[in-house]
């Protein structure tokens, strides 16, 4: 791995000043805490281009709101182009007449590596954090990612080992989350902070934060739910809900299944998972959260039919979910597609409440993996970012 923080620095007696871009949520609080780490080292930085409420909190100036670049999916992007390439035009134009010390693209790859290559071109050092998945799908990306940036800093090291393979300049720097949540996670005070009784066996269903996963996991995990429910008549059921529209949409669907024990709260997705058995839950994000607070699960998702058919020709990992990424073996159930169904779900699920001794050993695994991306990463990126500014 390039040793990418052991650089001489060279002193900077002038204010540096650092561009960023940030396209979602998860980004502003990577962008927050790269921030603040730069600013120990940089007191007088200037941060400036796109960035959300933890960072507008911390001192950056947005040119504009970070939600106007927060599109998912394959269809949404296209509705919104002119808006996007507008903003892209404007950043490119603006970091060009006033050359940043360097830029940082924080995720949202298909917006901003245009933008590092552009802005590299003309001998702005650039960096990228966050690899997109060029490891599972779209691999021919590594081309423009090399043309791209001067730095690639990754949250995981197997997207670390794939960059060196491809000779990138890379910096594995950790998981934040893998920094804020303790190594074992405390789930008779989470109970008691849901007013949950310490003895229930209870299970988390989290579809999803998007109205399309909801619209098209939800119902089946309610239905998976009721299943469970025959096996095990004293199970309990909780439903974290990402927003106040997601809670709508979950209670509407949850209004045919008035025989299910299920409670919906607002938010809380940690308190949750730290307090459940076991989760059911879609693939994302939050599978990495789960697995750091050390809950056994299974990991579903399901596409509509012509996303699955574009992405199935695509996706080269035979894993989808990052606890497997991360272990590189099977050691959650994941299940896709015509897959996804109330008996397959239920199965793997009650299988966790039935075996302690899997569940145990699980537990230990999750744990090994959290302590060896657990790096204090946003001192780590700060480091880096830091070195390339003064090489």
């Amino acid at each position: 791995m390039n040793n990418t923080l052991s650089d001489s620095p060279v002193s900077i007696d002038r204010p540096v000043r650092i561009g960023v871009v940030v396209g979602e949520a998860s980004g502003d609080i990577l962008g927050a805490g790269l921030m603040l780490a730069l600013r120990r080292r940089y007191p007088n930085a200037v941060f400036e281009g796109i960035g959300g409420e933890r960072m507008l909190a911390a001192g950056f100036n947005s040119f504009f709101p970070q939600d106007r670049l927060a599109v998912m999916g394959l269809v949404e992007p296209l509705k919104r182009l002119p808006e996007l390439l507008r903003i892209r035009k404007h950043l490119i134009g603006y970091f060009s007449d006033n050359p940043p010390d360097v830029f940082i693209g924080i995720d949202s790859p298909d917006f901003n590596l245009t933008i590092e290559e552009k802005l590299r071109a003309q001998g702005i050092k650039t960096v990228h954090y966050v690899s997109p998945s060029v490891w599972a799908w779209r691999q021919k990306r590594i081309v423009k990612i090399a043309r791209a940036v001067d730095l690639m800093l990754t949250l995981l090291p197997f997207e670390a080992s794939f960059y060196e393979q491809h000779k990138v300049p890379v910096c594995f720097v950790g998981h934040p989350l893998a920094d804020e949540i303790p190594l074992q996670p405390d789930q008779q005070g989470a109970r008691a902070q849901l007013n949950i009784n310490q003895d229930a066996k209870v299970m988390a269903l989290m579809p999803g934060s998007r109205g399309g996963e909801v619209k098209l996991l939800g119902p089946i995990f309610w239905q998976t739910a009721s299943w469970c429910l025959k096996q095990e008549p004293c199970l309990q059921f909780i439903v974290p809900a990402a927003n106040p529209s997601r809670r709508e949409q979950i209670e509407e669907q949850l209004s045919d299944y008035q025989e299910l024990p299920v409670t919906v709260v607002d938010g809380q997705s940690h308190t949750v998972m730290a307090a459940s058995d076991c989760v059911l839950m879609a693939s994302g994000t939050t599978t990495l959260e789960a697995m750091l607070l050390k809950r056994p699960m299974v990991v579903a998702y399901k596409f509509a039919w012509l996303s699955y058919v574009i992405l199935k020709r695509l996706v080269k990992s035979p894993f989808f979910s990052l606890p497997n990424l991360l272990a590189e073996k099977m050691l959650v159930p994941e299940v896709l597609q015509d897959d996804v169904t109330p008996e397959t779900l239920g199965k793997a699920a009650m299988a966790y409440l039935s075996d302690s001794g899997r569940t145990e050993t699980l537990k230990q695994q999750f744990t090994e993996i959290h302590e060896n991306i657990r790096c204090d990463a946003s001192e780590r990126a700060a480091a880096a970012v830091q070195s390339l500014i003064e090489r």
